[in-house]
């Protein structure tokens, strides 16, 4: 496991390279110097990697407290890598959230004009 002082003193290195904490937890350090932090986990025996955010901003124990909230989640079943978005179906949808969306501050009588 990594403690904060590994973390502070990782060096950049000519390639891009990832040193490894526990339970699928990496920080990256890439060669401009960097650091981010990855969780990599299998799903459907795919291996995938999630962006949990750049240090310092986020530090050692934050990430490792949202990697065990993610972890948590994929045990109840929800997969980090699944959009819960709902995609419009038809033309109609979609611009009508467009119009609720981007033209919500627009004058009523340009509206009418694009509807």
């Amino acid at each position: 496991m990594l403690t904060e002082l590994q973390v502070r003193g990782a060096k950049p290195k000519e390639k891009p390279y990832m040193i490894r904490d526990d339970r699928g937890l990496y920080l990256r350090i890439d060669a401009s110097g960097r650091k981010y932090w990855i969780l990599r986990y299998w799903e459907q025996k795919k291996e995938h990697q999630l962006s949990l955010g750049a240090y310092p901003e986020l530090s050692l124990k934050d990430a490792r407290i949202k990697r065990d909230e993610i972890q948590t989640a994929r045990a109840k079943g929800e997969s980090p890598s699944r959009k819960t978005m709902r995609v419009p179906q038809s033309f109609s949808e979609i611009t009508d959230e467009w119009m609720n969306v981007r033209m919500k501050d627009k004058a009523e009588s340009y509206l009418r004009t694009l509807r």
